[in-house]
């Protein structure tokens, strides 16, 4: 089974924990999202995280821990990080994919919400916000 990765990236703002998600501009169906992103042949985990999140954000971040392995998608073996991110990324952007994966060359429109155990990604609640709360 492939593994795959999951950036939960946080900051804190005025003493709120924020997490950085985005929904894709051409495709608002797919819903709002976390970066995430499938291990490489020869990558470790954490390579993959780094990868992931340049390229589909444009940022570094620094590991704060490994969060529960989300079971979804099911074909995948899943494994969930927090992050914080490097530098000060502004509060919205957009970003055009980078790399060579099937999202290459997709715009995603980034920003901050305030982490909630209610906060609805992949179209689902999502337990591992509980972890961030």
């Amino acid at each position: 089974m492939r593994q795959r990765v999951l950036a939960y990236v946080t900051r804190e703002r005025d003493g709120v924990k924020e997490l950085l998600v985005f929904d894709h501009r051409d495709h608002p169906g797919a819903g709002t999202q976390v970066p995430a992103g499938r291990v490489d042949p020869g990558e470790t985990l954490l390579e993959c995280l780094a990868r992931e999140l340049e390229e589909e954000a444009g940022l570094r971040g620094s590991v704060v821990r490994e969060l529960g392995r989300p079971a979804w998608p099911e074909r995948y073996e899943n494994h969930a990080f927090e992050i914080h991110a490097v530098g000060n990324a502004p509060d919205e952007w957009a970003h055009v994919v980078t790399g060579k994966g099937d999202d290459a060359g997709l715009v995603f429109l980034y920003r901050w919400e305030p982490v909630r155990a209610e906060l609805v990604l992949f179209h689902r609640i999502d337990p591992l916000l509980a972890e961030l709360c």
